[in-house]
């Protein structure tokens, strides 16, 4: 019997990882199937009616560890491919460091930084010559983030291990690229503004969740290390680069 070449998006319920599963049912003709993990099995119900690909929908928490288990236990038992893995789930909080809960802090490098490696090492096994992983970590990764300590922190993880993962499968034809957006329109500030509120000149820089998501896929296709997207960001990005840290801060510091 065929294996079946399958697509894993974690996230799934909202923002970048529903509308990456939106995007993937329209160009990916030749994937058997969607899987779609996320806590909000509802919401996940009602976006597999909008997908004509053949869908699995798995209701857990990627940061429980029994959960990562049992999903473990599912890619042995399926008899699968994994072509492309997007790993979107995660969150941001705005504040001072110690005017923030420790627990939603610790939460958010769980989420962001312990559960994407987890299911990164859970699905490599799986995947094979021209695989794609997707990793979505963001600009607040190019540079220390004051009132964002821990979430700018948690996405500088993601960058890095993913542009060393890249060389690590390069051998095996295995292709990672980081996804770096700014600002983007989704539910993400719902959560992240509840004890603070980002900067202006940041919400002028953001853009919809379908442009950043056809840029990532066009990115990762051309097997591209890092995407970026919109102008001002590619901008803010090389000057993370060139200019020292401490500048940046300093002018970002001034501007609030």
């Amino acid at each position: 019997m065929k294996r079946k070449n399958i697509a894993i998006i974690t996230g799934a319920s909202s923002g970048l990882g529903l509308e990456f599963a939106l995007q993937m049912d329209k160009i990916f003709h030749k994937m058997d199937e969607i899987w779609l993990i996320a806590r909000r099995k509802e919401r996940m119900t009602e976006l597999a009616k909008l997908i004509e690909m053949p869908t699995k929908v798995i209701a857990m928490d990627v940061t429980d560890v029994n959960d990562m288990r049992a999903f473990g236990k599912i890619l042995e038992i399926e008899d699968v491919t994994i072509r492309m893995l997007v790993n979107s789930a995660g969150f941001g909080l705005m504040g001072a460091f110690d005017s923030l809960s420790i627990e939603e802090q610790l939460d958010m490098l769980d989420v962001n930084c312990k559960a994407l490696t987890r299911m990164t090492y859970y699905c490599i096994p799986y995947m094979q010559k021209n695989s794609r992983i997707l990793q979505i970590a963001s600009s607040a990764g190019f540079l220390p983030q004051k009132n964002f300590a821990v979430y700018a922190a948690s996405k500088s993880y993601v960058l890095s291990f993913s542009r060393a993962l890249r060389e690590e499968l390069r051998g095996r034809n295995i292709w990672v690229t980081a996804v770096c957006p700014g600002p983007v329109d989704t539910e993400f500030f719902d959560v992240a503004e509840r004890s603070g509120s980002t900067l202006g000149l940041k919400k002028w820089t953001m853009v919809d969740v379908e442009r950043v998501v056809r840029e990532a896929l066009l990115d990762s296709y051309d097997k591209k290390a890092i995407s970026v997207c919109s102008l001002p960001i590619k901008s803010f990005h090389v000057m993370a680069k060139v200019i020292p840290h401490s500048w940046l801060l300093g002018i970002m510091n001034l501007l609030k």
